[in-house]
């Protein structure tokens, strides 16, 4: 789990090969923001594309390709713990294909560079409203994002991410019975590495920016009950992976599931682990720890399915 560690020799490269045209292609770039956040930008583009490595994954875009005219719906998403902004190129091609912008950041103190401020997950939900202010007032491309139609996709970290930004309001307290009572898990283990969760009062951070929510195996669910969620009332779609080791059930999805004020569009993904959400990546073998799958789980057509389900649930939430 310790990505950074694995990654920091994975610098990240942009090596292109000529691919096939196509009507409907993604353009991409990447942007740092004045105060410091990574973020990479996928957009509908036009033109021939070319196969390129992104760290462990590869994307094809069209290298140079302007920005699109019109009023396009955004979508930020934010990666889990140790995570970058390519985590989730797949599912951003293939929303920049159906016509959104898409901007993933990468968390500052929370990636695999620097993992300093992992337990400092109040700094998720700012990170998340700081980078859409960024779409909508500093990118050069920012007139062709529509302000009134704005998702968010997250995994793991990610997912409590945008879960806070849309509204929730977890209980931190309820730390110490759970790990407690499962010292062995992941998030446990993190904190007794880093013991410098939140204790106080989990301040107001909701964005009413964001219209919709895409939540993929959220972190620390156990935290949120039904006061906690009861102003997340836009719609989410949630995901869990049937065999989770890292976030076992029925602390994560599932909690989440309960306590949402909505009945959200729950989706299970039988024999699928925790890292079943990332992209495939372009060599598995380079870190199977992340890259590999359960025999007979196959993570690149789950992903053509589960590209095509965010994509649709975006689209029919934010006409």
């Amino acid at each position: 789990m310790p990505l950074r560690l694995v990654l920091v020799a994975l610098l990240l490269s942009v090596v292109a090969s000529p691919a096939k045209a196509q009507s409907a292609q993604a353009g991409f770039e990447r942007q740092v923001t004045a105060d410091g956040i990574e973020v990479g930008i996928w957009y509908p583009a036009s033109g021939t594309s070319a196969h390129q490595r992104l760290g462990l994954y590869a994307q094809d875009v069209v290298p140079g390709a302007p920005v699109p005219h019109g009023r396009h719906a955004l979508i930020v998403i934010s990666h889990g713990t140790g995570g970058d902004f390519a985590g989730h190129v797949d599912t951003a091609v293939a929303l920049a294909r159906a016509g959104f912008i898409v901007a993933a950041l990468t968390h500052p103190g929370d990636n695999w560079r620097d993992n300093s401020r992992a337990t400092r997950i109040e700094g998720r939900p700012v990170a998340l409203s700081a980078t859409i202010s960024y779409m909508l007032q500093a990118w050069p491309g920012r007139a062709a994002i529509n302000p009134d139609r704005i998702g968010a996709f997250g995994f793991s970290a990610g997912g409590f991410t945008v879960l806070a930004a849309a509204g929730g309001t977890p209980d931190m307290t309820r730390f110490a019975d759970h790990c407690a009572q499962h010292p062995a898990v992941f998030v446990c283990t993190l904190l007794k590495s880093q013991p410098r969760m939140l204790t106080r009062a989990w301040p107001p951070m909701t964005d009413p920016r964001i219209k919709a929510i895409v939540v993929a195996a959220p972190a620390i669910g156990f935290t949120f009950d039904r006061a906690g969620l009861a102003r997340v009332r836009i719609p989410v779609q949630l995901w869990r992976a049937d065999d989770d080791r890292i976030l076992p059930a029925p602390f994560y999805a599932d909690a989440v599931r309960a306590a949402l004020p909505n009945k959200p569009e729950f989706h299970t993904v039988p024999g699928a682990g925790h890292f079943a959400f990332l992209a495939p990546c372009a060599d598995p073998a380079t870190m199977p720890q992340l890259c590999a799958s359960a025999p007979g789980f196959d993570r690149t057509a789950f992903h053509a399915r589960f590209d095509a389900e965010v994509v649709r649930f975006f689209t029919e939430k934010l006409n």
